[in-house]
């Protein structure tokens, strides 16, 4: 009876498919104010090849901005990041007080609990839209799921 059970393991473990580059864990916490941005957060999983990000857009921002903070000699600072390699079989967090996005001039109409498009844009063509929930200022962040 071991025998089967650990044969049907590996016959499972054999039909998994590869890595899929996808995007998953998002978030946007609105700024203070409308003349104030409002960042996202997400994690960035690299599929069977390497790519670029080059682009993360919201139609509901005029702008946005993909940025890193820091800490040096006991200042924050922050920088943009340009383009962003994602290594085949990769994840890539983006969190409060690391990479993040930077969303500017957001729809005023656009409140807390309503939920906004991402679109990541990737060197190799691909584009993946997804659809994530906005929070307020000082709101804790969403529970991750997996």
């Amino acid at each position: 009876m071991r025998f089967f059970a650990v044969l049907a393991g590996l016959s499972v473990a054999g039909c998994q498919s590869p890595p899929e580059l996808k995007v998953d864990h998002g978030y946007v916490r609105l700024g203070t104010m409308p003349s104030r941005p409002s960042a996202g957060y997400f994690t960035i999983h690299g599929g069977t090849a390497a790519t670029t990000l080059i682009a993360v857009n919201s139609p509901v921002a005029v702008r946005s901005e993909l940025h890193e903070s820091m800490t040096a000699g006991g200042m924050a600072t922050m920088k943009p990041l340009g383009d962003l390699p994602i290594p085949a079989k990769s994840t890539t967090a983006f969190k409060p007080g690391g990479k993040h996005l930077m969303l500017f001039d957001m729809n005023p109409g656009i409140k807390p609990g309503r939920p906004i498009t991402l679109t990541f844009t990737f060197s190799d063509g691909r584009r993946i839209d997804a659809l994530v929930p906005t929070i307020a200022p000082g709101a804790p962040a969403p529970t991750v799921q997996d």
